[in-house]
């Protein structure tokens, strides 16, 4: 009989912030002052994704601690890119396979304004640098761009961002939607973008999920106004290691969290049909979504233990796979979505 498995436990898992914002444009500490927040607190990977200013950051690299190369790129609807609360706007954060690669896409100045003018031809530039267009074409060329150059790109904050759902899918080429996003979260009460994620699967889109602080660090550690610490990645690779890090970035083995740890998602064949499998840290409820207005649900009682497993029926029409696991706090782990070709076993 047939046994997928789709999140293996046999993998180690990193945590991971990989939206983050340091000097180099409008956050308040330094590189290293992030390096070492993040990793007296237990993180294991973390992305510094400054606004249009591509910046590796390797010599900050440690045996238990990696640094991934990327930026945050911005395309907003005013001809000079000037920022209006009331208007949409599309950020992109760009990751690069490469840990030296600090290539700037599709160069225009005005996006360009946390680094001297004086120092702008010093970039290693490459697309069209024309003046940006709030366009779905336009945006899509930037992201194909992105990706001949050695990026993998993630669509963020997607409700700060004010697109609609329409617009949004009809972006092609992202490898990722930042499902969470701590900033966003605590101090403009808005993410969670579970509902959009699952149209996106409904319609086909195999992007996967992942969350991320996007901190600027403008209040202190221990204020409820910090944006620092909620929302990560958990990573699944064999070791920390750039290329296998990325590797397993790019394919989505991967999965968003503020607490819970999902440690295996699994379908097998039993004699009554398809099952999944899911084993986790201690929780109350665990679902599994399958694109359907019903999905299947384990709920603990108030009296009763927590569970770290359970198997749920596999619903033959299922669409795809994704599972939500909370803990008795109300903090979740949520999985991309898996699609049918991935569980079935030819025979």
């Amino acid at each position: 009989m047939a046994n997928v498995t789709l999140l293996s436990k046999e993998q180690k898992q990193f945590r991971a912030n990989l939206h983050c914002h340091s000097t180099n444009s409008d956050g308040k500490l330094t590189p290293e002052q992030l390096r070492d927040a993040y990793r007296e607190r237990g993180y294991d990977v973390l992305a510094i994704t400054d606004h249009c200013i591509p910046c590796a950051h390797n010599d900050l690299t440690t045996d238990d601690f990696l640094m991934l190369t990327g930026y945050e790129a911005y395309i907003r609807p005013h001809p000079l890119g000037k920022h209006n609360a009331f208007k949409p706007e599309v950020h992109l954060n760009l990751f690069a396979r490469d840990p030296e690669n600090e290539t700037l896409i599709c160069y225009n100045a005005p996006y360009i304004k946390y680094l001297p003018v004086e120092e702008h031809d010093k970039l290693k530039r490459a697309g069209s640098e024309r003046q940006r267009e709030f366009t779905t074409e336009y945006i899509n060329e930037f992201i194909a761009t992105a990706k001949e150059n050695g990026y993998i790109v993630s669509y963020n904050h997607p409700y700060w961002s004010m697109e609609s759902e329409a617009q949004i899918l009809s972006y092609e080429g992202c490898f990722s939607l930042e499902m969470y996003n701590t900033s966003s979260f605590t101090l403009n009460h808005i993410e969670g973008a579970e509902a959009l994620y699952d149209t996106m699967l409904r319609k086909g889109k195999r992007m996967g999920c992942h969350a991320g602080d996007d901190n600027h660090n403008k209040a202190p550690f221990d204020s409820r106004h910090s944006d620092s610490f909620g929302w990560y990645t958990m990573i699944l690779a064999d070791e920390l290691e750039y290329g296998k890090v990325f590797d397993s970035l790019a394919s989505q083995n991967c999965y968003a969290s503020n607490g819970p740890r999902i440690n295996e998602i699994r379908v097998y064949d039993t004699e009554e049909g398809k099952k999944v499998h899911v084993e986790c840290s201690p929780a109350s409820d665990i679902f599994v979504f399958f694109g359907s207005k019903s999905p299947k649900h384990a709920l603990v009682e108030d009296n009763e233990e927590p569970i770290t497993s359970f198997d749920f029926d596999l619903h033959p029409k299922a669409k795809f796979i994704r599972v939500s696991v909370y803990d008795k706090e109300g903090r979740v782990a949520n999985s991309r979505g898996y699609f049918p070709d991935e569980w079935t076993v030819e025979e």
